[in-house]
């Protein structure tokens, strides 16, 4: 297995796909690559459908997946303003590439899910890994990552959401020699290889876990019997200045997500936005749909929590597989990067540091696919990185 990534920052299409291609050959040194991920910045928007033509005219055969975006991150870098093409470059010996294209039509119900998905990408022993990239406008994540998670529990499912645009039909997706501006594409990889998937929402508890006591599908009506609106301001009043400060435009809810624990630590909970309040009913309006005697506590985010969150769980991959990476993709939120850390490259850099020279490419997203305690989600405000590496060399 061998992975390289390349960026260029010229802004003619042309030029700036040879400058990257040329960049993936040299460190190719002759071994033949049978996937390109391509990420294209909003700045070669006139170049959109012409794009993965380009690129494959310079690799031959290999399957080319990718999308457009508002920035790009490609050779280490995170380019966040002017125009970036990122290629990555990966010679996979004994791995099977299944690509797909799908619209919401083209999903099964809920019932025939499992059947359908394993006939489609295989029953093997070994579970296949999904690479996936969708459109904002037209196409909604949740019900196939449900439908592939329950075919495939094993398998990792990782991906982002197309940034470039804010209108339906802004965003380009490719696959293959195909051009889509709806739906979503996507690769199923089996065979001699792992996905290991890093995902840091950036977020750190305040207060102590609770019962949900009452609720109706996202209002939240009872914190441990009482009043949640209630319980929250409660909260406030006991936070320090600053994170009183913070709370006021970067408070949210963490969900449990393994029922039996008895314990809960940073980063067990999935985090969901809180939307609002109702004050006549005390209930608070989160971004999920709640279930009766699930677990909540509220997280706070910022800067040094988000660098902290994801530093965290980088030293824990690099304990539990030191110098196996191959290769990394990063899907970034479009509300981190400088916006967030004041200083570019911070979440690329962090992962070098912590698991070494490896190949990154990936965008900024308008939402990021990845596990949390063993089931996937469509996240904001989240870096999720998928880690490549052979599957032999795991014990």
């Amino acid at each position: 297995m061998k992975w390289c990534s390349a960026l260029s920052q010229l802004p003619d299409l042309v030029d700036a796909v040879r400058e990257a291609a040329a960049a993936l050959r040299a460190e190719l040194a002759g071994a033949e690559p049978n996937l390109i991920l391509l990420f294209l910045s909003e700045h070669h928007r006139d170049g959109f459908r012409e794009a993965s033509a380009l690129v494959g005219s310079e690799f031959g055969s290999c399957l080319v997946l990718g999308c457009t975006a508002r920035s790009v991150i490609g050779g280490g870098q995170e380019v966040e303003h002017g125009p970036g093409l990122s290629l990555a470059a990966a010679a996979l010996p004994g791995v099977t590439l299944r690509p797909f294209h799908y619209e919401m039509s083209d999903l099964p119900n809920a019932e025939e899910a499992v059947a359908v998905w394993q006939e489609r990408f295989g029953q093997d022993a070994d579970p296949p890994h999904f690479l996936l990239l969708s459109d904002p406008f037209s196409f909604d994540v949740e019900p196939l990552i449900r439908g592939l998670d329950r075919a495939f529990p094993r398998g990792r499912k990782m991906g982002g959401v197309a940034s470039s645009g804010s209108t339906p039909g802004d965003n380009a997706l490719y696959v293959g020699s195909e051009v889509h501006h709806e739906g979503i594409v996507g690769v199923a990889l089996s065979g001699d290889l792992e996905i290991d998937a890093v995902v840091a929402q950036g977020c750190r508890p305040i207060g102590s876990p609770m019962f949900v006591t009452r609720a109706r599908e996202n209002l939240l009506y009872e914190l441990d019997g009482r009043s949640s609106l209630a319980v929250l301001q409660e909260l406030y009043r006991s936070l320090c200045p600053e994170d009183q400060d913070l709370s006021r435009g970067s408070l949210f809810l963490g969900i449990e997500m393994e029922e039996s624990q008895s314990e809960y630590q940073h980063g067990d909970f999935l985090i969901r936005n809180l939307l609002g309040s109702e004050e006549d009913t005390g209930a608070l309006v989160v971004g999920a749909l709640l279930q009766e005697r699930s677990v909540v506590q509220f997280h706070l985010r910022d800067a040094r929590t988000s660098a902290e969150d994801l530093d965290v769980r980088l030293e824990r991959q690099a304990s539990q597989a030191p110098n196996e990476a191959e290769g990394a993709i990063l899907f970034s939120c479009l509300g981190r990067g400088a916006g967030l850390y004041g200083e570019p490259n911070h979440d690329s850099d962090l992962l070098r540091q912590r698991l070494g020279a490896v190949p990154i490419a990936g965008f900024f997203c308008n939402g990021e696919i990845g596990p949390v305690q063993g089931r996937t989600f469509l996240h904001g405000y989240t870096s999720a990185f998928a880690l490549f590496r052979r599957r032999a060399l795991r014990h």
